[in-house]
């Protein structure tokens, strides 16, 4: 550097100010006094006054912090660790090994949260007591690799207070929560916990950045990141919100539970006696309440039913899902017509059917133990991935029922959210009909069910593979719902009712009139045999309702080289806020 300073400046002056800019900016510095050519003095760049090889190393102060982190690494109180394994669970670090190994947790955030509320080092604890320990304030967040893929993850400490929220751990989940919605990376939440700290309210609860932004922020995330929740424990209250509003929720048999309020508070506003797993335990909502996807044998199932979840899942929205190599079917698509028996109220399992279709060993069913009348399933065609949602035979003849109506209008909304293509396998009565299903809202939740298959834009391929009766072919992916193709087997057919119902509801007073029975019984199989012939799949093909009669043993490839081909196909909705059905 060249620095020219006054033609009247000493030679010590000059020297004085090279060497002083030198020191400051690290580098070479020439003075020219005046207008001179020459400089009055130079000054080299200083070197450096200690070692720059192997002779350094940690300091006390560095030792002292790893105490530290490995004092926090410890988590709650020893006689809480210490009673883990009577409840068949994990310390959460040891946790965290399972799901990521000793090397997957990328980093971590916030270890130190709360630290001077607790720990003995601190000078604001006066009187550090074992019971009042409360490493990362109970909450572990951070950023992991999981299966080969990157991925955001909170974990409750149940070892301190129970895995309760406080503000400094409410903190932390915000902030997780957040920075996945700038990265469009997924989020594993590993819950246990007891809710929030109740005496610790003021700090957190009703606050814009409390705990009521958690859900806020669940929201935004729904549909731009896939959202994992595995329960491990009684989660009550607030703390119950994140497993239903994640996309997936994973419980635990005899380990998970989660509910509004805990079986004493229910007792104490309704006098109802309940224990935990009866109100809400993995098995009530695997069956009766729909919130849990999966129910895992233990902590080690758990991981395995995610791991392969995540196999079908993109990373984010506006993202295809991973393919894998293609494998052939676990039977052999010959068998697919004698599955299908002629009559159309007989039953079979629609499983025997995927295992025609699918390849081998990809059908991961989502909720089997709810709206059993309806299967969905992630399963791999050729190596795609497809969202199944298919009619149940074996079930009440696949009539839809309330709870299954949710159950598929649910899905088709997260298979849509995540790319994930759509097939449907039609064989339904239609919507169940009667005074118990209207009061348990048939409409509200079959309009629902419609206005999926309506809204959903990923590619859909429909089979009509038996019975397509009433409504049940429009939440089905009919015709009028803009599927890429509509397909049937030859023993396919759509018509607003079945035959039976059909001659009851138009000629039973014609039949009545007949007193010859063998006449009548006559006449009775003709109209039935007209009826069939009117809504029977090569009508349908003949008037080009649908694209195609299959035979059954080319159905799998059939359905292979359509969602190949309308891999990439474009779709739109109107151009409108949104729609007005939830």
């Amino acid at each position: 550097m060249k620095v020219r300073i006054g033609a009247d400046a000493s030679d010590e002056e000059a020297s004085a100010i090279a060497s002083a800019l030198a020191q400051h900016l690290d580098s070479a510095v020439e003075v020219y006094a005046g207008g001179a050519d020459a400089p009055a003095a130079t000054a080299d760049a200083p070197t450096a006054a200690y070692p720059l090889d192997d002779e350094l190393g940690p300091t006390e102060r560095e030792e002292r912090l790893r105490a530290e982190i490995r004092d926090i690494l410890e988590g709650g109180p020893e006689k809480y660790r210490a009673r883990l394994g009577d409840q068949g669970k994990l310390f959460v670090r040891d946790r965290l090994d399972l799901w990521f190994g000793e090397d997957g947790v990328t980093f971590e955030d916030g270890k130190f949260a709360h630290f001077d509320g607790w720990h003995p080092d601190s000078p604001e604890v006066e009187d550090p007591d074992d019971g009042n320990r409360l490493p990362a304030d109970g909450l572990i967040t951070g950023a992991a690799t999981f299966e080969g893929r990157d991925l955001h993850f909170m974990a409750n400490d149940f070892t301190v207070k129970a895995g309760s929220m406080a503000r400094h751990g409410v903190e932390k989940f915000l902030r997780m929560q957040q920075r996945a919605l700038k990265s469009g990376k997924p989020v594993l939440y590993l819950m246990d916990s007891s809710g929030g700290r109740i005496d610790q309210q003021t700090g957190f609860f009703a606050n814009r950045e409390g705990i009521g932004k958690y859900y806020y922020n669940h929201s935004m995330l729904s549909g731009r990141v896939p959202q994992i929740c595995v329960l491990y424990g009684p989660c009550i209250a607030g703390a119950a919100y994140t497993p239903v509003f994640a996309d997936f929720t994973v419980m635990v048999e005899g380990m998970s539970a989660m509910a509004i309020a805990s079986p004493r508070m229910v007792e104490m506003v309704t006098g109802e006696q309940i224990d935990m797993q009866d109100l809400g335990g993995a098995r009530m909502h695997a069956e009766e309440s729909g919130s849990a996807d999966l129910v895992a044998r233990d902590e080690a199932h758990a991981r395995e039913l995610v791991a392969e979840l995540v196999t079908y899942l993109p990373d984010k929205a506006g993202e295809k899902p991973p393919k894998s190599e293609t494998r052939p079917p676990k039977y052999s698509p010959d068998g697919i017509d004698e599955l299908i028996p002629e009559a159309p109220n007989r039953p079979y399992d629609v499983h025997d059917l995927l295992d025609r279709i699918a390849d081998a060993e990809s059908v991961f069913e989502l909720k089997p133990d709810y709206g059993t009348e309806i299967v969905t399933a992630f399963a791999r065609i050729d190596g795609r991935p497809v969202g199944v949602v298919a009619n149940q035979p074996a079930q009440r003849s696949g009539a839809i029922f309330p709870d299954a109506a949710e159950k598929a209008a649910e899905f088709i909304w997260t298979c849509d959210a995540y790319e994930i293509p759509l097939l449907y396998l039609c064989d339904t009565p239609g919507f169940m009909a009667g005074s118990q299903v209207e009061e348990d809202a048939i409409l509200e939740k079959g309009k629902k069910f419609i206005y999926a298959t309506s809204s959903a834009t990923v590619p859909k391929q429909t089979v009509v593979v038996r019975k397509a009766y009433g409504a049940g072919i429009y939440a089905m992916g009919g015709p009028a719902y803009d599927p890429e193709s509509v397909l049937a087997l030859p023993s396919g057919e759509i018509g607003i009712m079945g035959p039976e119902a059909a001659i009851n509801a138009v000629y039973a007073n014609k039949l009545n009139d007949i007193d010859d029975p063998d006449e009548r019984a006559k006449r009775e199989d003709e109209l039935r045999e007209e009826y069939r012939r009117d809504i029977d799949a090569h009508r349908m093909a003949s008037e080009v309702v649908i694209d195609e009669i299959v035979p059954p043993s080319d159905l799998r490839a059939e359905l292979a080289g359509r969602f190949a081909f309308y891999e990439d196909v474009e779709k739109s909705l109107p151009d409108k806020k949104h729609g007005t059905v939830l």
